[in-house]
């Protein structure tokens, strides 16, 4: 019981440690900076953000597509919102089993299917937050002086991308009759019909690369909002270092250490300490609460038996038998 109360408890109280500690050290100067923030942008910033999920909606639809699950534009975006929002709760990413327990409760699909999509959806995401990195970095170079953390950070999931996808290519030739290495050739194979094909590679780079783009367009609305003169390449690469360093499960949805990463990010450009962690504390709050108020509408859309999944999510009830034995 201790194990289970204590894996949701401790990364809650370590985002919330996170987000107090950045609040209290700029605390005298939030005030003023808020009596100057123009809330009209705050509204862009949210439409922009509902447009962020419509897209990645039509890109999950798409990837279902590729693995033979043919499902609305409503229901591949209620999936990722349920999800994301489990993910918002729990930590270690958990939320993500409830998706493929949803394709399994509503389409009768494989467990393999479900993981196999995720797979997709996160190799992509990755990748093409680093090529918005690697993009983006020679414009900021040229006026500051980064970390070289931050090269690191671009590099390696670019690197990443191009060994994952050599072991697609090379896994067809992997032949045994043990039960786990068919497990993962089944899924290996699904994820390559489901990615490795002309189509699909256009279809999910340029929806992928859209839908970060939109995602910046968010943070940017939130920099216009509290009238800070920050470069479009700085917002891109505060956003680029925000979530790969989210991708790291420490807190539940990387609350606190996402937010951690933009404010350092937009200090290191000359942003004051005040605004810089008011523009990543209100972009990630909008973010969420879009999330927040999607995943309740899904719950709706699915039905009471969604709110067991996460009940289920919650208590950490998902075995790793019931999510791979199918």
């Amino acid at each position: 019981m201790w194990k289970k109360v204590s894996a949701v408890v401790i990364p809650t109280l370590l985002a919330v440690g996170i987000i107090v500690y950045m609040l209290y050290r700029v605390w005298d100067d939030l005030l003023l900076t808020l009596e100057h923030a123009v809330i009209p942008f705050l509204v862009v910033a949210v439409g922009i953000c509902v447009v962020a999920w419509v897209l990645r909606g039509f890109r999950y639809q798409f990837i279902l597509q590729g693995l033979g699950i043919r499902k609305s534009l409503g229901f591949a975006t209620a999936c990722i919102f349920i999800s994301q929002t489990a993910n918002l709760i729990v930590p270690a990413r958990l939320g993500d089993l409830v998706r493929m327990l949803i394709l399994k409760h509503e389409d009768d699909a494989t467990y393999s299917q479900g993981f196999s999509s995720l797979v997709v959806e996160r190799v992509f995401d990755i990748l093409m937050i680093a090529v918005l990195g690697a993009v983006a970095l020679p414009f900021v170079l040229a006026v500051l002086d980064v970390p070289d953390w931050f090269i690191t950070a671009i590099i390696v999931p670019l690197a990443a991308g191009g060994i994952f996808f050599a072991v697609l290519l090379w896994s067809g030739r992997m032949k045994s009759e043990n039960r786990i290495v068919v497990t993962i050739q089944r899924m290996l194979d699904e994820v390559k019909r489901a990615s490795l094909n002309p189509r699909a590679l256009v279809t999910l780079s340029g929806s992928s690369l859209l839908i970060w783009l939109v995602d910046v367009l968010v943070c940017f609305a939130v920099v216009l909002m509290f009238q800070e003169p920050v470069p479009f390449g700085i917002v891109i690469l505060a956003i680029v270092i925000g979530n790969l360093v989210k991708a790291v499960p420490v807190t539940p949805g990387g609350v606190g250490t996402y937010e951690l990463a933009l404010a350092l990010t937009f200090g290191l450009a000359g942003t004051p300490a005040a605004t810089a962690t008011l523009i990543a504390v209100v972009d990630h709050l909008i973010k969420n609460l879009v999330t927040l108020i999607g995943g309740v509408g899904s719950i709706y859309y699915f039905g009471d038996w969604s709110m067991d999944l996460l009940k289920k999510a919650f208590s950490r009830e998902i075995e790793k038998e019931e999510t791979f034995g199918g």
